[in-house]
């Protein structure tokens, strides 16, 4: 049984636009944290972790290389 009163229903739209705008500002607010958690990594000059792996494989391929190059050299004194 619905009652027509219209106090009760501008409460309910003012209290829907009101978790809307609640809802919009959460938004907003994460957008403005991670723009400046971006900002902050950029001025860091921080390296991505995959940039990070692919050269530490690179590096242990130069070492390997380096190694066996030594090797050889020693091995024809």
């Amino acid at each position: 049984m619905q009652t027509q009163n219209p106090f009760l229903d501008e409460m309910a739209k003012l209290t829907t636009a009101a978790m809307g705008m609640a809802q919009a500002a959460g938004e907003e607010a994460k957008a403005a944290f991670r723009a400046q958690a971006d900002r902050m990594v950029a001025e860091l000059d921080l390296v991505r972790r995959d940039e990070f792996d692919a050269l530490k494989a690179e590096i242990a391929a130069l070492r390997a290389e380096l190694a066996a190059l030594k090797g050889q050299a020693q091995s024809q004194d």
